[in-house]
């Protein structure tokens, strides 16, 4: 009698893992500017208006530029795998970029945690441009 259990092991389509990755990265996203808010003097320029995010087309852009990533969740389960493939790899490279760019300038001690996420978010935005480029064809 065999003591070692075997644990069933289903195949995962490629569109629940890259919606699954897709919700991860989002998630660290949201986490990221939370946690922002408790570093010093970052909610003083948000009541006086003096933030990154200082004037009505700046909120505005950073608002579709975040939305990518939600919509994708969503977007990685309905569109047909050659769209899909091809919204998956540019935009998994672009946030890839951009999580590069803001880990980079964002180091420093208070910032520590927003390069360990953007770090993170680059792991797993390089997840998403590799599931995404190795889709298998049927």
């Amino acid at each position: 009698m065999n003591n070692s259990t075997k644990f069933e092991d289903i195949k995962v389509n490629t569109k629940i893992i890259l919606a699954g990755l897709w919700t991860s990265v989002t998630l660290c996203y949201l986490y990221g500017d939370y946690f922002e808010l408790y570093t010093p003097g970052k909610t003083r320029g948000l009541v006086e208006g003096t933030n990154l995010l200082d004037s009505p087309p700046k909120l505005f852009l950073a608002s579709v530029v975040l939305a990518i990533p939600a919509v994708m969740v969503f977007l990685s389960l309905v569109l047909k795998p050659i769209t899909n493939r091809i919204l998956n790899i540019i935009f998994g490279i672009f946030f890839t970029l951009v999580m590069l760019f803001i880990g980079i300038t964002s180091f420093s001690d208070w910032y520590l945690f927003y390069t360990f996420l953007a770090m993170v978010e680059c792991v797993i935005t390089i997840l998403i441009v590799k599931y995404a480029w190795n889709w298998k064809k049927e």
